[in-house]
């Protein structure tokens, strides 16, 4: 199953021992299966957090309600973190998060690099629950399901294909970095067309960076590294792999969803 070696100069589809060769191959599995497994246990917690948060945040009851946005009645707590200064710290929260981990994950532990990365996936459920506000609960659903089956497929194909990705990952990286400025630009513009056009190229580099990353993955296995070393690269796998779907979620659902209006 592995299309490479632990010898960098040996990756692309040199000889080994076949003893050798099956260890390494349950070897990989075992790592990638735990890079899949805290990504999945992070986007269950960012589910549940999105979910249990938007119960707080809003009511159906007159009685309870303290403010409306469109038909959605809010509770005081969904009007102090979504009306005041408060709902810009949900939303930077998790950028800020990214960059101290990518920043520090090699002065950390292993153990603390995985629950740093468990409440990163909390606060970004904090943040995404202003999603179940905009969209009905059924666009969510089937925008979630479109990308784990996309997804699945995409980092599938990383996985198993004998093709080098890395020059399609450096053409995907720029842009990305193109992206982002234009998502910084449309912050003043404020143009849906603008954002449309966005969203679908969101999606297109998020779905090729999820075969690129899977391959990157998967090679940073053949380091030979410790358990501790190892262990932080699933984590950061994990997170490399969360924050393609996240973005391809949130992309489909612009283009898909229906609103609450």
């Amino acid at each position: 199953m592995s299309d490479f070696d632990r010898n960098a100069g040996a990756r692309w589809g040199q000889g080994v021992a076949r003893a050798g060769r099956a260890e390494i191959d349950q070897g990989l599995r075992t790592y990638m299966l735990g890079v899949y497994n805290n990504m999945v246990v992070g986007l269950a917690l960012t589910g549940l957090v999105a979910l249990a948060v938007n119960m707080l945040a809003v009511t159906s009851d007159p009685s309870l309600a303290a403010a409306h946005m469109g038909r959605i009645s809010l509770t005081q707590f969904g009007v102090t973190l979504y009306g005041t200064p408060l709902k810009y710290v949900v939303m930077l929260a998790p950028l800020a998060f990214v960059f101290f981990f990518s920043f520090r994950i090699n002065q950390m532990s292993a153990s603390a690099a995985r629950t740093l990365f468990f409440v990163f996936a909390g606060t970004m459920g904090l943040s995404l629950s202003t999603l179940l506000l905009v969209y009905t609960g059924s666009s969510v659903a089937r925008a979630f399901f479109v990308t784990a089956a996309a997804f699945g497929g995409l980092s599938l194909y990383g996985y198993t294909t004998r093709r080098d990705l890395s020059p399609i990952g450096s053409f995907l990286i720029m842009g990305l970095i193109g992206l982002v400025i234009a998502s910084l630009v449309n912050l003043f513009v404020q143009s849906s067309g603008f954002q449309f056009g966005l969203s679908i190229l969101s999606v297109l580099i998020f779905s090729g960076l999820t075969a690129w990353d899977t391959q990157a993955i998967k090679e940073m296995y053949y380091a030979g590294d410790g358990f501790e070393v190892a262990t932080k690269k699933s984590v950061n796998g994990a997170l490399m792999l969360y924050l393609d779907f996240i973005n391809i979620f949130q992309s489909l659902l612009f283009l898909t969803g229906s609103r609450n209006d």
